[in-house]
Parts: C-alpha cells; structure tokens; sequence
C-alpha cells in the first residue's frame, strides 16, 4: 500500500500562489506516476497535473498550463504542486493520488482519476477575488 498526504493548502487573493506538497510513504517503489487532481462543490473531479516517477515527464490540464507547476524528489518521495496567478476558479479540494500499474499511453491514463489506485485525504485551496 501506499499512503499520501498532502499539505500547504490555505486561502490566497487572486493572483497569488501557493505551494502543496504530497508526502508519500509505504510501498512507494510501486507506483509509476503521481497526480493532482481538484474537485470543486458540485463538480466532478478534474485532473490539474501529473508526472513520472522515472524521467520526470510531466502533464498538464490545459486550464492550469503555464500557471502551475508539478515536481518530484525521488529521495524524499514527496511531490509538489507550485500554483501562481491563482484565478478564483482554482478554489477547489486538492487531491494527491498514485498510479502504480503501468499504461501504454501516459497522456490519456494520467487524466483519468479511475486509473489510480492511492489517494491522499485533500487539501483545501480557496482563492478570493
């Protein structure tokens, strides 16, 4: 199993930025690939982000492109999530999840929440206008 825990949610103005990190620990060397994903009140959960363990190609929802910023540290098994010019619309629960079987197309499996199998428990991010 893997565990996941996120942190550096809070409240920003319009504009600002803001830092999550995912904390991951267990069998960790299973998964392949880390994601974020964000779930708004009364809306699916959408995919912001995600990247490779190994290589550390990265992917983008194309509302957050340019604006956010996925990382990883192999050594400390942690991922984090940089978000500037925060918009009003990126207020929303920020999930951390882990994807450990392997896909024959990164770009279409790492957009689908269903294709993981670890998440973290969320971290609030509000952006006032």
């Amino acid at each position: 199993q893997v565990q996941l825990v996120e942190s550096g949610g809070g409240l920003v103005q319009a504009g600002g930025s803001l830092r999550l990190s995912c904390a991951a620990s267990g069998r960790t060397a299973s998964s392949y690939a880390m994601g974020w994903f964000r779930q708004a009140p009364g809306k699916e959960r959408e995919f912001v982000a995600a990247i490779l363990w190994t290589g550390g190609t990265t992917y983008y929802a194309d509302s957050v492109k340019g604006r956010f910023t996925i990382s990883r540290d192999k050594a400390k098994n942690t991922v984090a999530l940089q978000m500037n010019s925060l918009k009003p619309e990126d207020t929303a629960v920020y999930y951390c999840a882990a994807q450990t079987k392997k896909a024959t197309n990164w770009g279409i499996s790492l957009r689908r929440f269903r294709e993981y199998d670890y998440w973290g428990q969320g971290t609030q991010v509000t952006v006032s206008s």
